[in-house]
């Protein structure tokens, strides 16, 4: 046979431009099929379509405490001064933390707030009241061997609110619900998220099996008896952990002698069970190096020969349209070339993105500038979960559910931040030090939305992470009006919002005038001031801080850019079969009818202002009404499990959880973006998808109540020319 010699000298560049292009030209550079695992086996593993939620967590309303359940409305009137007394068991009835809440009562009391009372039957005007705690569990009844001859009540000094203590349906998780976008590895918090959300099974990538063959005839197996001139092979064993470390599936054959017709059908043998094959040593242009020949004889060797070193010897060759590495067998250069081609291409087939050399390994920890207030009581150290992205030049901290039960804290976060015990807590821009739960990198490339909540935007977090795995979608649902003072105060790229302006009858762009357009100064955080009045007869929207310079004396004027996202449906969600004859906003006035609301600073609460003010009705009359939730699908999973009787929100998610819905209005929903970040690789990547990508659009008018006749365009430039 006749003796190789390099074929090429090819500088790394060209080498990977001549290897990129061959993987797609073939078509196998794209993320492969997906199969289904057991939720309890799919620790990193990563996710082959968008994870939603199958039941709501908890899936039955359970006492949050320790303590008596009661009707909050049987505890109306307790005070200081007249303390109230309710009958056990008619009235209160004893219950521990996580039991079930009985049928018909809605509110605990903890048991440090009670005072049990012992009244002798009426024979006896004998009274005994004690102090309730655990040593003093409730008597039991008469009828099963109690004291005999005493009643037993509760007493109260402060009457219960609704729900007051209760960890309600779907608290964490509800039914529906995103937990996991496509493309996404999986994590120990992830696969509790899962099963609390009712999931068994989960829809991953198959993991790529990549053959590696160890050649040569002075190799032995480890443990063997050595002689010399044998060489233990471990190759292997360190290819085979990089496999699995980039979550790959190895499959290592047995050692190949210095034989051609032996190799030839050891690749054969591994092109038949493997998406990849690596041969290890061969490669040079020795007498016994066999792989060029192989490869050439039966494929194609696109390459043979890079001017590095180590790893000068590597062959990238090509049979039955795979991937055939000619790995060199000096372990560093096996190490350094597997890295720098095998590697991009296993994190294509999973469809993650190639994080960059070890080099840029981020600090655990990281400054970052918290977005609003957290307080904390003294005493205790606490760890407050956070959502972090770089808005500019800064790390921006915004906390997450802050409740115990709440396991998808766990899963959103980005950091830990540690409150010490003897602290109150931050103010809204202090500079904390965060802990990182999540890399740097894949930190700075979150896009942070602050805004009104829209199912959309989930379905618009799965694509970008499907259509650019290194990006991220970071949603905060905290209302129109405060997505617009978090663009104001700099702390997010994006603000979901559908604010209409009672005036003039225009959707967004009133607001936008008014807060960066005009003599206004930056917007204030909600810590210390109130929220911007509505747009009506009675309030105009401005803001007064006497702390900040308006335009007119330095101030800072900042073009926004709206790009619409849907028209959509608000109505008012209702049960199926409507069991209590809601018609409209008129009936909310009813005793028997309870509303559950929208927090302050949201578009949907200065919808439902506006329709009440119309009907004349006083909100103060409306049973709940103080009762706020931050997302369409927590109003309408509060409807579906009986908290509340009715809501208002969006078409799609009454949709989502079976509700039946009112029609009241149609509304404009877009996306305000700051000029400074429109142009982005990021910003541009998501608005690519909202104007281009069909398959999105397919999905979104598949949820219901969407119309989608302007999506992606703008329909506002920043000026006083609208669109």
């Amino acid at each position: 046979m006749k003796r190789d010699i390099y074929l090429e000298n090819t500088p790394l560049n060209e080498a990977s431009e001549r290897w990129d292009k061959k993987l797609l030209e073939s078509g196998i550079a794209k993320p492969l099929e997906g199969e289904g695992i057991k939720v309890i086996d799919s620790l990193s593993r990563i996710t082959a379509e968008v994870v939603f939620a199958r039941l709501s967590s908890p899936f039955y309303h359970s006492s949050a405490m320790d303590g008596y359940v009661v009707r909050f409305a049987d505890t109306f009137g307790a005070s200081d001064r007249n303390p109230k007394q309710l009958n056990v068991p008619e009235q209160a009835v004893y219950i521990n933390t996580g039991d079930p809440m009985p049928d018909g009562f809605n509110a605990v009391i903890m048991i440090e707030d009670v005072n049990l009372v012992r009244k002798q039957d009426s024979f006896s005007n004998g009274v005994n009241t004690i102090k309730a705690d655990k040593t003093n569990p409730p008597l039991p009844p008469f009828d099963k061997g109690g004291m005999g001859g005493f009643s037993e009540y509760i007493e109260i000094i402060t009457p219960a609110t609704p729900w007051q203590n209760v960890r309600i349906i779907g608290e964490d998780i509800v039914a529906t619900e995103l937990i996991l976008p496509e493309n996404h590895k999986i994590r120990p918090v992830d696969i509790g998220a899962m099963l609390a959300g009712g999931l068994t099974t989960v829809n991953v990538r198959r993991k790529p099996c990549v053959a590696i063959i160890p050649t040569g005839s002075e190799i032995v197996e480890p443990g063997e008896k050595l002689k010399k001139g044998d060489i233990i092979e471990y190759n292997s064993r360190i290819l085979s952990g990089l496999v699995t470390e980039w979550g790959g599936e190895p499959v290592r054959f047995n050692s190949v002698s210095d034989n051609i017709e032996e190799l030839k059908k050891a690749l054969l043998d591994a092109l038949e069970a493997a998406d990849m094959v690596a041969i290890i040593a061969g490669s040079s242009a020795g007498t016994k190096d066999f792989t060029p020949h192989v490869i050439k004889e039966l494929g194609e060797m696109i390459l043979h020969g890079i001017n590095i070193r180590p790893g000068k010897p590597l062959i990238l060759g090509w049979v039955n349209n795979k991937p055939v590495l000619g790995i060199p067998g000096y372990p560093v250069s096996a190490y350094i070339t597997f890295e720098l081609f095998a590697k991009p291409l296993i994190h294509i087939w999973q469809g993650i993105e190639l994080k960059e050399k070890e080099k840029a390994k981020a600090k655990a920890k990281a400054k970052a500038r918290l977005s609003r207030q957290i307080a904390s009581s003294l005493g205790m150290e606490e760890f407050v979960r956070v959502k972090v992205g770089k808005v500019g030049e800064n790390f921006i901290a915004s906390p997450v559910s802050r409740g115990a039960g709440i396991l998808m804290s766990l899963v959103r976060a980005d950091g830990i931040l540690r409150i010490p015990a003897m602290s109150e807590g931050f103010g809204a821009g202090t500079e904390v030090e965060v802990e990182l739960i999540r890399h740097s990198n894949e930190i700075k490339n979150t896009i942070i939305c602050i805004g009104s909540h829209d199912i959309t935007l989930d379905i618009l977090a799965n694509f970008l992470k499907k259509k650019y795995p290194k990006y991220s979608l970071s949603s905060a649902h905290v209302g129109s009006m405060g997505g617009l003072f978090a663009l104001k105060r700099g702390e997010a790229h994006i603000a979901g919002m559908h604010l209409l302006d009672e005036e003039t009858g225009e959707y967004n762009v009133p607001f936008i005038n008014r807060l960066f357009n005009k003599n206004n100064p930056p917007a204030p955080t909600f810590d210390k001031n109130p929220p911007i009045p509505p747009l009506s007869k009675e309030g105009k929207g401005g803001l007064i801080n006497p702390s900040v310079s308006p335009l007119s004396k330095g101030g800072i004027k900042e073009k926004i850019i709206l790009v619409n996202l849907v028209y959509r449906q608000q109505g008012l969600y209702i049960l199926k079969g409507n069991p209590k004859n809601i018609k409209g906003f008129e009936d909310l006035t009813r005793h028997e009818v309870t509303f559950i609301n929208r927090q302050t600073g949201s578009g949907t609460r200065l919808l439902t202002d506006k329709h009440l003010r119309e009907f004349g009705i006083d909100s103060q009359k409306i049973k709940g009404y103080e009762r706020e939730e931050y997302t369409h699908m927590t109003v309408a999973s509060a409807v579906l499990t009986g908290i509340a009787d009715t809501g208002l929100g969006i078409l799609a998610a009454s949709k989502a959880l079976g509700l039946d819905f009112i029609p009241v209005a149609k509304e404009r929903y877009d996306l305000a973006i700051p000029q400074k970040f429109y142009e982005s690789e990021m910003i541009e990547g998501l608005l690519k998808i909202i104007t281009e990508d069909k398959e999105f659009r397919d999905i979104v008018v598949s949820l219901g109540g969407y119309d989608i006749s302007d999506m992606g365009k703008i329909v506002y430039d920043g000026t006083n020319r609208r669109i």
